[in-house]
Parts: C-alpha cells; sequence; structure tokens
C-alpha cells in the first residue's frame, strides 16, 4: 500500500533538509589537508542523498521537452530569462523566435539552424534557467535535461547582471554536468573480496588515498581494485563512482555589451572572464561567435574523391577531430566498413599525397582529401 503522501513530502523534506545540513557544513569547513578527508565524506553524503532524492522523482512528467537533434552539432543557449537569448537566437539561425523585452518570453524551446561553413548546425533557445532550476524551480529540470544531450553549451551572461554566471554554472552542476572537463582518468573494477586495494601513477595533492577509500564504503564499495592516473578531488571521485554525468564544452558570452562604457565592460569582464562579449541586437561580434561555435565543436571537413575523377572542392563531409576513415565509412554507409579495402589520402593525416591506408582507424585531419575503394 502507498504511503500517505503527508508521510512522503516529510521525507522529501527531510532529504532536502539534511542536503541543506551538509552544504552548509561544507561551506562553513576552511578547506586544508587536515579537514580534507571530513569534506569528502560530507559530499560523498551530499551525492548520496541526491541521488536518492532524483530516484524518488523518477517517473513524473514534465520531466524534459521534446527536442529531435538534428544537423551536425546541437547548441543551447542557458541563460537567466531576458537575456536577450532570443534576439541571439535570430541573429546566429534562420529561426523565428519571440522577441520581447519582458521576462519568459520563451515558453517551448525554439530550434533554429546555423549554417556555416558547410557545417549545419543546431542552435537551441530554451526557457530562461532561475535559481534553483536543478531543484525543480520553475521549468529548470526540464530545461536541464535538453541540456545533457547537446553538444555544446553556450552561456549568455547579460552584461547588467555578471552575477548570474556563477548561478547558472552551479545549476548545471547539480544537474549533473560537468562543463569544459573530461571524465576523470580513475578505473574502478569490483570484487568479491580483499578490501579495496587503491594504485596511483601520480601524486595526488587533493584527496588522499584513505579518503578515496572512505568516499568508496560510503558507496557501499567495499571489495575493488582502483587504478587513479589523475589528480583527481573528492568530486571527481564521486563523479566517477556514481557514473552518470554528461561531460559537455561551454563558452561564455557577455551580451549587450553597446549599453555599457569600456571601463565598465572591462570590469566585467574581469569577473567572468567571457570567451567573447557581443551584442545580439546591434549584430556586434555575432560572426565570430559563430566561428567559436564552431571550433569549439570541434568540426572538421572531409573532401571525397571518386576512383580517376578530381575530388569534391565544393561541398565537404562534415565530420569531427579525432575520427577516423571507419567512423567516415559509418557516416557513408552502414556497409561500407564491412566492404572497406584501402583508403588513399591527400592532406595533412597522410606522410605523402595519396598514401594508401589498409588500416580504418587512421585519424583523418581537416581539409584532407580522402578516395576510398571498396571490396
Amino acid at each position: 500500500m502507498d504511503k500517505p503522501a503527508v508521510v512522503q513530502k516529510e521525507k522529501k523534506d527531510s532529504t532536502l533538509e539534511k542536503i541543506k545540513e551538509l552544504e552548509e557544513q561544507i561551506s562553513k569547513t576552511k578547506y586544508n589537508k587536515k579537514t580534507q578527508h571530513a569534506i569528502g565524506l560530507y559530499k560523498a553524503q551530499v551525492a548520496k542523498l541526491k541521488e536518492k532524492q532524483r530516484a524518488r522523482s523518477k517517473g513524473k512528467k514534465g520531466e524534459g521537452y521534446a527536442v529531435r537533434k538534428t544537423g551536425d552539432g546541437t547548441v543551447v543557449l542557458l541563460g537567466f530569462p531576458s537575456v536577450g537569448k532570443s534576439t541571439l537566437l535570430n541573429a546566429l539561425t534562420n529561426a523565428d523566435s519571440p522577441v520581447g523585452t519582458y521576462a519568459f518570453t520563451t515558453l517551448t524551446v525554439i530550434p533554429g539552424i546555423l549554417n556555416y561553413k558547410y557545417a549545419k548546425i543546431q542552435v537551441l533557445d530554451v526557457p530562461g534557467v532561475v535559481r534553483g532550476a536543478a531543484a525543480g524551480t520553475g521549468r529548470g529540470k526540464e530545461v536541464l535535461a535538453v541540456i545533457r544531450n547537446a553538444d555544446l553549451i553556450l552561456f549568455l551572461i547579460d552584461v547588467f547582471h555578471p552575477e548570474h554566471f556563477d548561478v547558472l554554472k552551479k545549476e548545471v552542476y547539480d544537474a549533473d554536468v560537468r562543463i569544459n572537463q573530461k571524465f576523470p582518468d580513475v578505473k574502478i573494477i569490483k570484487t568479491a573480496r580483499g578490501g579495496i586495494n587503491i594504485g596511483t601513477t601520480v601524486r595526488l595533492t587533493k584527496i588522499g588515498k584513505k579518503t578515496a577509500e572512505d568516499i568508496l564504503k560510503e558507496f557501499k564499495i567495499n571489495n575493488a581494485n582502483v587504478v587513479i592516473r589523475e589528480d583527481i578531488n573528492a568530486d571527481q571521485m564521486i563523479d566517477v563512482i556514481e557514473g552518470n554525468k554528461a561531460y559537455l564544452p561551454a563558452i561564455v558570452v557577455l551580451n549587450k555589451i553597446d549599453m555599457v562604457g569600456k571601463e565598465e565592460l572591462n570590469n566585467i569582464k574581469n569577473k567572468i572572464k567571457p570567451d567573447l562579449c557581443v551584442s545580439a541586437e546591434k549584430n556586434i561580434g555575432v560572426e565570430d561567435l559563430k566561428e567559436l561555435i564552431y571550433k569549439k565543436l570541434k568540426i572538421i571537413r572531409i573532401y571525397l574523391k571518386e576512383f580517376n575523377k578530381k575530388a569534391d572542392m565544393e561541398e565537404p563531409l562534415i565530420m569531427w577531430q579525432g575520427c577516423t576513415l571507419k567512423d567516415l565509412c559509418l557516416k557513408l554507409h552502414k556497409d561500407f566498413v564491412d566492404k572497406f579495402k584501402f583508403a588513399k589520402v591527400w592532406g595533412h593525416s597522410s606522410k605523402f599525397p595519396g598514401q594508401k591506408i589498409v588500416k580504418l582507424d587512421h585519424v583523418l585531419q581537416d581539409k584532407d582529401i580522402v578516395e576510398l575503394r571498396m571490396n
């Protein structure tokens, strides 16, 4: 039999209260070698309580917008209401997003396509995020659910409210998204017995082995072989254990710069260190932003060539940095991998023009010309 709603609400409130108490304890504790261990355990306890809270809310309706990914990459415009996301979307793409001078103009996700250097990049204008979004304030959970499926986050900050950036970073972090980070180089193999054995290939300066071991035990991992190849902190150790984080690149853009003087702008830039300053309304810096988005998505162009014919240099195939011949074959046709015989490659990834390459793991580079030969 289901428990009464009042009891369930009390449990939920109790969990939130415990989280709040622990977070206050963490914020009040000065971080040093003596407190490192205690802070690490507090953070592990907070992570477990938040996971319990998420588990309770699973299955509820309204946890996300239905957005179909399309194009060569997806960028989400994230910012507080009235920061100018709709205006920027219209400046970047062919979208027709409603623009107003009042908050919450955007009530659904508005998609647009940025056509740049032959790449078709999907840009999503989502409803404005406010403080407490990750906990469900406003439409926060729905918006942050869209972010996890994106390829790039664009933080749009109002020049008059640079303090919003720290709030947005926290909301994104609380939504289990890690910006401009890679998955920590840590391997955990659970075992049946033998306790916890931790090996390292680097000197650990942010977390001790004892702290790492106790964090594992907090998550009921009592037997495991662990190899740490990176100088991680307690938060990263918890992220590895939970294994549910999204790692995404992000750029920070300061908007409405036409509305402040040079000195004030420099002071604001020193506070938040934006990647770019723009005025979406006046179309200042928009072309530079297109180039920055393109680079941050790590897009490369591959030109295809047929046997005994000139390469098609008019329209490249859009790929990504680090892609291989196998990736290229899969993008062209699912059967091409099995039928692959060899490829001839001209460009930066080849040792000489027209190099014959028989291995599918060959890594391609921007503006390579590729001639595929099939069986």
